[in-house]
């Protein structure tokens, strides 16, 4: 008795391959578990979310604590608060939920970004499969948009309560906006001009991407005076939607709060140090890598195939928006096309001879997918030293902290102002009910000079070797705090690894100006005896040894 699989087994298998490979349930099933497998792996690797929310849960406190009025300030961050001029939609959707569920900020800034990351991609697939017109290709495309690093570092992350739901928004309304220029039919406006609105109100950056979208969209698929009205009714009808928030800001801070804001981060377009980060230095031999280099492989087999649409729209979002996450909607799709219209027929041209020949190119489909994914889940855990040499998906804060920001609310004055060294300073204020006196978070509403000028004391402050360069930093800014936090062991400045010196907890603890007060495996928190007199600090301070 044969044990084997006969051939009419074989074909038979064969075929039902086949019938999966065209299954739009079962390729949209894929993506979305692997969207929801990526998200679980995050959750076990990540007691506390990473990368930082706390101004972003500071002011959905404050909208609640105003009746959900918008206030004028947003308090602790800087030792006078920070202008309110924020887009409010997911800060009042955050403030409802917290306030109706009791959920605390911790716990919402890690599930809610990974629910959206994963409700993204419905729309993705359906706008993959209008531009592809390929099941298959619409499907790898939305399970490389899952794991796709730098969307993954920014939408899963505990920024994803803001930046997730702008980019469901952005993504959806480049559903229905191909739908509007490629069909010319008026039902697809109003949701577009919907989905632009709440765009507005979300974040941005986002908006930017969303409106390059549909300019690239009317250039390659309508350029007619109808389409021209088409667009021009959504973004004037988005613009009317998000009127509320913006005449309120405009009413209370003035329109140039909006410019102010404007060039505090990368700004719009570039020059060559824009095309160097967008499209050169990710290209450097570290595993995400393949995600970057398989979207610019797509790109040049489009240009020379003449078929140019997912080409300027990588393009342009890279360089219009210096981010790298808004490369791949256009490269999680060129890459697709890669895969399939490059490797999958010369796999099909070796197998043609073989028993394998129809079910071999979906097997090196599935491989490809399986290597992609478990790239992406490995950033997604942190498992990766990919983020300038150190680990990815770094979280802010951890026990220790919790523990020490626990203590300093129960122990310290109301009024209380510190200097906090690290990134666990993002989450302080919100954890802590105290002021940060140093800190780049909504210092852009102050303008360019302001928060250039609070980003680079706050990386210098918590970059010192040594006391001696704690104190003279103070002095020359003219910074007087009451408490200064300071962590211990490892710990990370903007995402980057950093390690403490083993000789600040001795020079500190020697000095009869800090007194320490409390201290775990974690963290430190030093209490300032008495104020810092400028004279008493040399130019050069002592040095470490």
């Amino acid at each position: 008795m044969s044990h084997g699989i006969n051939e009419h087994q074989q074909w038979s298998l064969t075929d039902k391959l086949a019938e999966l490979a065209a299954d739009k349930r079962a390729w949209l099933a894929m993506a979305i578990g692997t969207g929801l497998f990526v998200h679980f792996v995050y959750l076990i690797t990540h007691p506390y979310p990473a990368y930082g929310a706390g101004l972003y849960l500071q002011i959905a406190e404050e909208i609640s604590a105003h009746g959900y009025a918008l206030p004028e300030r947003i308090p602790l961050y800087t030792d006078d608060g920070v202008p309110f001029a924020y887009p409010p939609l997911m800060y009042y959707v955050s403030a409802v939920i917290m306030d109706m569920t009791g959920v605390d900020p911790i716990t919402l800034s890690r599930l809610l970004p990974g629910f959206v990351t994963v409700l993204y991609l419905i729309p993705f697939y359906y706008l993959a499969r209008e531009i592809l017109e390929s099941t298959p290709q619409a499907g790898f495309a939305t399970i490389v948009l899952a794991v796709t690093p730098p969307v993954l570092q920014w939408h899963l992350s505990a920024g994803g309560v803001v930046r997730a739901p702008a980019f469901l928004f952005a993504l959806t309304g480049a559903y229905t906006g191909i739908k509007l220029f490629k069909t010319s039919n008026m039902r697809w406006v109003i949701p577009s001009t919907v989905l632009f609105g709440m765009t507005i109100l979300t974040h941005p950056v986002y908006t930017v991407f969303f409106g390059t979208t549909y300019l690239l969209m009317f250039a390659c698929f309508s350029r007619t005076p109808r389409g021209l009205v088409y667009g021009a009714f959504v973004a004037g009808g988005g613009i009317l939607l998000a009127s509320p928030w913006w005449l309120q800001i405009i009413a209370t801070h003035g329109a140039d709060i909006f410019t102010a804001a404007s060039g505090t981060h990368s700004g719009l377009g570039g020059g060559v140090g824009r095309f160097l980060d967008q499209f050169v230095y990710p290209l450097e031999p570290e595993l995400p890598a393949i995600f970057f280099v398989g979207s610019f492989a797509g790109t040049v087999y489009l240009i020379r195939k003449r078929r140019f649409f997912l080409p300027l729209w990588l393009v342009a979002a890279a360089f219009m928006l210096g981010k790298l996450r808004f490369q791949f909607p256009a490269g999680a799709m060129m890459l697709s096309i890669l895969v399939f219209e490059v490797i999958v027929p010369r796999i099909r041209y070796l197998s043609a001879k073989t028993r394998y020949s129809r079910s071999a190119p979906l097997v090196v489909v599935m491989v490809i997918a399986l290597i992609i994914s478990s790239v992406g889940v490995s950033y997604a855990a942190g498992g990766l030293n990919s983020n300038f040499d150190s680990s990815t998906q770094p979280a802010f804060m951890d026990d220790d902290d919790k523990a020490a920001m626990e203590w300093i609310q129960e122990n310290t004055a109301s009024d209380s102002e510190f200097i906090v060294l690290g990134d666990v300073a993002e989450w302080f204020p919100l954890m802590t009910d105290r002021a940060i006196l140093v800190g780049p978070w909504g210092v852009e509403w102050e303008g360019h000079e302001n928060y250039r000028h609070h980003l680079s004391l706050y990386k210098r402050l918590s970059r010192c070797p040594g006391k001696a360069c704690l104190t003279k930093k103070m002095v020359a800014n003219d910074v007087d705090p009451n408490y200064i936090y300071v962590p211990k062991n490892h710990y990370t400045v903007r995402g980057i690894d950093q390690y403490q010196k083993p000789w600040m907890r001795e020079q500190m603890v020697d000095s009869d100006r800090y007194k320490l007060i409390y201290e775990n495996e974690g963290a430190m928190v030093f209490r300032i005896e008495e104020p810092i007199e400028p004279a008493e600090v040399p130019e050069n301070g002592p040095q470490p040894v």
